[in-house]
């Protein structure tokens, strides 16, 4: 399955739980499942964000892109965690009404069993998603398969919060519970924000990823040594760029043949990677 599949499946079961969602949150009057029904709506438009955003960095480079449109799916995945960030608020703001208001709830049995479809429908298709975001570095489907993860732990809390509820005839445990499952919302969407802003401010590599590129650089017998390093990424796309220390006796042919190979051994490591290697004489 290729990025473009894995975001339309997103789009699809998103759909399909929120209607689920709203109508047995509404049967039983839980504003924990209605609550759960607009963290699905808001984690459905997320995903139509992402399979757009997906689309539009896949183009190859233009005129105005010269390094090609990957960071789209950074700007997607920061758009999705904001997205993220006010479905908990708009989370709570229901919880504590029905807090001061008050409210019964009828039946929690659909509310129960819509919330464990929920979680085990959102599992299966987060994993599948990170798996594919792992592949192809996706930072846009990463972002939207935490969006789904997330629905799992909050699904699974509006589930327990029900159970509660049945067990105990407690209804204040369902508010209680919207605003606990909100507050893990919150924070989930402050993790994807962190990550989205650090590729989109040209932050390097990790120490990890830098240390193989210097080992690569390093192996080479002919080069005296290097500085400059400099990398970042966008959207998918590694890009590296250092200056290498070669003796001026070395043809140009010669120092050709050596940035070549090192650009191609750190393009093995690095598949989706612009490299440019930058020759500099020194004497003996």
């Amino acid at each position: 399955m290729n990025k473009n599949n894995a975001a339309l499946l997103s789009i699809v079961s998103n759909t399909s739980l929120i209607i689920f969602k709203l109508i047995a949150g509404i049967l039983i009057g839980s504003i924990s499942v209605i609550s759960e029904a607009i963290h699905s709506s808001m984690d459905l438009l997320a995903s139509i964000i992402a399979y757009f955003s997906i689309k539009k960095a896949s183009e190859a480079e233009d005129e105005e892109h010269p390094f090609g449109h990957g960071k789209f799916e950074n700007v997607s995945g920061l758009i999705e965690a904001i997205l993220i960030f006010f479905a908990a608020g708009i989370i709570i703001f229901e919880a504590i009404k029905r807090l001061v208001l008050g409210g019964n709830i009828d039946s929690v049995g659909p509310g129960l069993l819509v919330m464990f479809v929920s979680a085990a429908v959102n599992f299966i298709i987060s994993i599948v998603l990170l798996k594919i975001a792992k592949e192809t570095h996706s930072i846009a489907l990463e972002t939207d398969a935490m969006h789904l993860l997330t629905d799992v732990y909050t699904a699974l809390g509006v589930f327990i919060g029900l159970l509660l509820v049945k067990i105990t005839g407690l209804n204040i445990l369902d508010p209680i519970f919207a605003i606990i499952v909100a507050i893990l919302i919150i924070k989930t969407s402050i993790d994807l924000i962190r990550k989205s802003m650090i590729d989109l401010v040209d932050s390097s590599l990790s120490e990890e990823e830098l240390t193989e590129i210097k080992a690569i650089v390093l192996s080479h017998s002919e080069i005296q040594g290097y500085h400059r390093l400099r990398t970042r990424k966008s959207g998918p796309t590694k890009e590296i760029d250092v200056h290498i220390n070669i003796l001026e006796d070395y043809s140009l042919l010669e120092a050709h043949n050596i940035c070549n190979n090192i650009e191609d051994e750190i393009k093995e490591v690095f598949p989706s990677s612009y490299v440019l290697i930058h020759a500099e004489p020194i004497k003996k």
